[in-house]
Formats: C-alpha cells, structure tokens, sequence
C-alpha cells in the first residue's frame, strides 16, 4: 500500500473529489457541523473551496497550491479549511457561488469564498494562480486581524445580498398564458443564433438541452422554418463536433471555441442523459438517421463506462489522464496511419484529420464537417458500404484506445442525475424500441426506489459503495418524480405514478413555500446555512422549481387533482414575467407554458393492447399529450374510470376531460390529435 506523508479528514469521506484531496498537506475538512463549529470555537475564518471530480482547473489548483507544503501552512495556521464536492453540496455551491457572483460579476469551478466563522462570506472568486493565491492568502489574513469590523460590514451585506437574490414575489394575476410571454424572448435570443454552427454566437458553448427542448416543441406548434433550420443545424453541429466522441460516443462538457470542435473533455452523466432524450425526440420528429446513431452510441458509452452492477450510474469521467486534458481522446497523424493503413485517406477525410481537426502538439480531434452520404459518393461507394467501412475503423480505434491510461471516474451516483439518465433511456425505447434501453431505465428505477428512498418517504442524495448519504434536495424529488412518470407510460404499472405522488406529497410538506407559491432547494428538516434558496433558472440542467412544475402538472392529470394543478400553474405565473427576459434561461418553463397555450391532450387508452398502442402512439413526436392506460379494468386512476370495456383495446383522446369519439386505431388517434 501506497504510504502518504500526509494524511486529512477528507480520507473518511466517500465523493471521488474530497478523496482525492486526502492527502493534499492541506487540513482539509468536510462540510459538516464538526467543522462549523471549530471555527467558531477557534475564531478562524472558513476557507471554503469547491469543485467537483473532473474539473480540469481544480485539479490545476490542487497541483500548484494544495499540494504546496509551504502554502498549505499558510492555509491551516490562518483558516479552517473545508472541501465541498459541489455534486454532493449543491446547496453550499448555490450559496456561495451567490455570493462570488455578486463580488465579481462571474463564477465557476473552482469556487474559493472566504467567510466568517459562522459562515458568512467576505470574500471570494474562483481559480488562482500560485503566487495570486498566497498574495491574497496574505492581505485576508492582514485584513481579518487589523480591520475585523470592515470584514464583518461586508459579510453583512454581501450575506443580506446573498439572502435577498433570487425572492420570489408570488404573482396573483389571474390572466390566461399566451405565446406573448415567450415572443420578445424568443426575438433577442434567435438574433443571437450562430448561422454557421448553431448553438449561440459565443464561446465557450455549452450544450443545454432544455434550450433545444423549448425550440424543438415550438416547431412542432408553429412550424417556424427558421427555428427548425437552426435546430437541425445544432444538432448536426453538435454531433459532427469534437464534443462528440466520435469513437465511443457520448458527449463532452462544452467546446471551448465556436464550432463544436475542441471540448473540455470531461463526461457529465447529466449532459449525456439529456442529450440522449433530446436527439430521441428530435428523430422522432423527421427520424433522422444521424440522431439514432447519436442515441445509441451515447447510450452503450454510459452502459459500458458510467454503469454500476446494481443498474445505478455514476457521475462523471474527468478531462485528464496522465496529467493531460484531452490525452485519452486526441490522435496523432501517423499513430492513424500506422492503424488504418490503407484506410487513413477515408478517415482522414471523414474525420478532418487536417487543419480543420488539429488541435495541439501534433494532436487531432476528430470532427466531422460532411454528411456520410455525400462522401460516400466521392468514395464511389454505396451509404451502406461506406458507413460499414467507418464502423469498421471506429472499432479498430476504439480497441487501441482502451489501451491507453483512462481519465478517472467519479462512481458516487446522483438520484438526480440517475433520474434524468432513467428519462433519457425511456425516451430512446419510445422512439426506436430497443428493449435493452427500457431495461436499463427499469433496472435504475428500481435502484432509485430501492436504494435511495427511506421508509419515511424521503431520499437520499448520493450513493457509493453499498452506501447512500447525504438528505436529498429538491432537484432529486423533481427528477425522480418525472423519472417515474416516463417509466408508467412504458409499463402501465400505476405502482410508479403512486411513487411519484408520495414523492410530490413530501415534497410539498418539506420544501414548499406557501408565501411565494414556490419550492425552496432544501429540506427544511436539514441543517440551515446562511440562506434558503430557490432555484429557478434553467441552466445545463432544468431547474429544481421548473422540473417540480412539471411533474405537478402531469400528476394534476393522472390523479384528476386540482390542487397541484394550481400549484403548477401559481409557479409558472410567478416566472412568467421573466420568460422574455431571458428566454434560453427559462426555458423548461417555456416548455411547461406550451401545455396551457397550444392544445395539450389526456389521452385514455384501454384493454390489452393500450401498452403496444401507446408505444405506437410514441414512435412520433406528439408531445402535446399524457396517456393514460387500462388494460384490465382495475385502474385507479380517475380519467380512465367507466372506459373500459371487455375484448376491445380503445383509444379516447380528450382534451381538459372532454373525449372525442373512441377510436381503435392508432392512426385515428393521432389524427384527432392533429385536427386543431
């Protein structure tokens, strides 16, 4: 066994990321009231450092300052010194990211805050360079000793900021939605679409799915050519990118440029879980072939790398190996050559292996700028032949590759994350019907009802090594519920809508603030910091309050229940003043406002073919619609009541509980759908 010189508190924990600080020099301790309460006792200040396993300039902080024994003496002789995986904490981050943002106008990882001991930030920003970082080490100790009382005027209104930015004002208009809410929005975000590569015109990009979500389903009610055009060139750009792993799928980060081309390499479970129901439903739109490769190669990745014996999935594959961003994916001319011989000309030419894919020190990142079907004309080849021979090289590479040093993984799993893995999964099995899709979304269902639930109806959090830790936030309980409403509508088993009930109902008894009509982050049963938040932005992921609206929404439906529909609806009133602010923002709440604008159906299937109906009703993107089934008679479910009837399979689509005619056809079903 390996002997450490140094050896912290972070040893007993169990994320990947507080591990591999262990045995940093640095007396690192874990957040917890232990902690919280030696610096009180001792009168230090906190030095708050967050991160998460594969961020790359994390791992660059730890190696030029962490790891220094004579910076780490600064650090513990002058401060008490925690490490927070923000995955673990998304509470703490929330916090005191807050309170970076409103310092210096910007945030990211790492997060280095500085507070008072009772946790009140002071000071803060993200990474620092060596001798930057011991300058201001110097000046926070200076100032703590010699001018406490400005320290303290400025943790109390840096914390009174903190505190007061994000309140939700509950909005009492009783006027009905309209698409006005989003139109404005909508004007000063498509001038900002990049005509070229799509995504937005900036760099760095970042794929956000629930952007694309939103424009994906406004298309579908609008038939707007322009916004399918800009759709359809993102999601080509974004899967012929160097963010897409074009030998083991799945998806990067972000790409630090403007064409997709060289990410950040690390591998998010959250990213590739949302991406895969995106391209699902984007190829159930006009079945494009590119979208179904996208699916099925970024699920095999997250089956072979990111799942568990258990069916639980973890959470992240880091940017380096070997000390190198990039190592694990990036070729060199001649190493390709030497692999494909004869082939490296039709590689070379699929995968830009010239001055559009080189990167760095004789480094290419495969990326794709042609469709396969035009090259396989150059190639005097039929589509067939050509894409059996890149399928071919792929593999080839592929086996080569897995000889190399792989990036480190973080195997702690998410609820949250698993639950938006599980959605993704059962979107790709509703729009190809891959058995093997819908048995992994089962498998971690069951994981998640199994393993993450308590016998009080809470969650947990994290999981790791047989263990889970961690009371859950309020993104779990929103994920989980909408994770199990996907898994009825493939299954019929009412027993996953019950769960997703009893999971809104603690919901509402531990998280929701009748005051604002809205959903606070944290249990209120869990130990306070210096603020109780609420998350309702849409980022990288939806947000907790937009997913909750959502799942409200849906549950309004199934359990004919009027109170969360109003629940839903309040909270989409209260953010609706700030859709057309900042529309790719809100997003997810756009999506949910579609449901109240455009026609959205209850559509009631019954008999023994209400399973296979509604898998058909599935294959095409109608996603204006929640069914609902009874194959034998014995639902409980109130919408499906005194519709059955015995040896017919029939299908009733209605709209706010008024059925048209039944119908025991899907195509009737899908026409009647379509009549408005």
């Amino acid at each position: 066994m390996k002997e450490y010189e140094h050896t912290n508190e972070l040893i007993n924990e169990t994320s990947p990321y507080l591990l591999q600080h262990a045995h940093n020099p640095v007396n690192w301790m874990p957040w917890n009231e232990k902690t919280l309460a030696k610096a009180k006792v001792e009168n230090k200040p906190l030095l708050i450092s967050i991160g998460y396993s594969a961020c790359h300039w994390c791992h660059v902080m730890e190696h030029e300052s962490f790891e220094d024994s004579a910076v780490a003496a600064l650090m513990n002789e002058n401060f008490i010194c925690i490490k927070v995986d923000r995955e673990e904490r998304p509470d703490v981050d929330q916090v005191y990211m807050n309170a970076v943002q409103l310092m210096t106008g910007r945030g990211g990882w790492p997060l280095n805050c500085f507070a008072t001991p009772d946790g009140r930030p002071f000071y803060g920003g993200t990474y620092f360079p060596k001798d930057n970082w011991v300058d201001l080490l110097n000046k926070l100790i200076a100032a703590y000793k010699n001018e406490p009382q400005k320290i303290e005027n400025y943790a109390n209104q840096l914390t009174s900021g903190v505190q007061t930015s994000d309140l939700i004002v509950k909005v009492d208009s009783g006027e009905e939605f309209t698409n006005e809410l989003f139109e404005g929005g909508l004007a000063n975000w498509s001038s900002a679409f990049d005509p070229k590569f799509g995504g937005n015109n900036k760099a760095p990009k970042f794929p956000i799915p629930s952007n694309y979500d939103f424009l994906l389903r406004l298309y579908y009610h609008t038939k707007d050519s322009e916004i399918k055009d800009h759709l359809d060139l993102s999601l080509e750009k974004m899967a012929f990118g160097g963010i897409y792993d074009q030998i083991g799928g799945g998806f990067a980060r972000y790409s630090t440029d403007m064409q997709w081309k060289i990410p950040h390499f690390e591998k998010m479970l959250y990213d590739n879980s949302q991406l895969v129901s995106l391209y699902s439903k984007a190829y159930r739109l006009d079945k494009n072939p590119l979208y179904k490769q996208v699916v099925f190669e970024t699920i095999a990745f997250v089956s072979e790398e990111f799942t568990a014996k258990n069916g639980a999935f973890y959470s992240a594959l880091d940017a380096d190996s070997e000390g190198e961003e990039g190592k694990y994916y990036v070729w060199r001319k001649e190493e390709l050559k030497q692999l494909l011989g004869e082939n490296f000309t039709m590689f070379k030419a699929h995968f830009n292996v010239n001055n559009f894919g080189f990167w760095e020190h004789e480094n290419y990142v495969l990326i794709r700028d042609e469709e396969s079907a035009v090259l396989a004309q150059n190639a005097n080849l039929t589509l067939a032949q050509y894409e059996a021979k890149i399928a071919g090289m792929k593999k080839i590479l592929k086996k080569e590759r897995e000889k190399r040093v792989k990036p480190g993984l973080d195997d702690k799993s998410l609820t949250s994350w698993n639950a938006l893995m599980v959605i993704g999964l059962v979107d790709a099995y509703q729009a190809f019907g891959e058995k093997r899709h819908l048995n992994m979304a089962l498998e971690n269902a069951k994981f998640l009802s199994d393993k993450q639930q308590k016998k009080d109806g809470s969650l947990w959090h994290s999981y790791k090594d047989g263990k889970s830790t961690i009371s859950a936030y309020l993104e779990d309980y929103s994920f989980t519920i909408e994770a199990f409403i996907k898994v009825y509508e493939v299954t019929a088993n009412e027993d996953w809508l019950n769960k997703a009930k009893q999971l809104a109902d603690y919901s509402i008894e531990n998280f929701y603030d009748s005051t604002s009509g809205m959903f606070y982050f944290t249990n209120k049963n869990d130990a306070a910091l210096i603020a109780r938040k609420f998350e309702v932005s849409d980022n990288v992921i939806p947000s907790s309050n937009s997913s909750m609206a959502k799942g409200l929404f849906s549950l309004a439906i199934y359990f004919d229940d009027a109170n969360y529909h109003g629940m839903a609806t309040q909270m989409l009133r209260n953010i609706a003043p700030k859709i057309n602010d900042y529309l790719p923002g809100y997003s997810n709440w756009a999506v949910l406002l579609l449901n109240y604008t455009e026609p959205f159906y209850e559509v009631a299937i019954t008999g023994e073919k209400a399973i296979s109906f509604a898998a058909e009703l599935q294959q095409d993107y109608v996603p204006n619609k929640l069914i609902l089934m009874d194959l034998d008679g014995e639902s409980a479910l109130p919408l499906v009541q005194l519709k059955w009837t015995k040896g017919a399979s029939t299908i009733f689509v209605c709209e706010n509980k008024v059925c048209q005619l039944p119908v025991s056809e899907v195509s009737l079903a899908k026409a009647q759908m379509l009549s408005e």
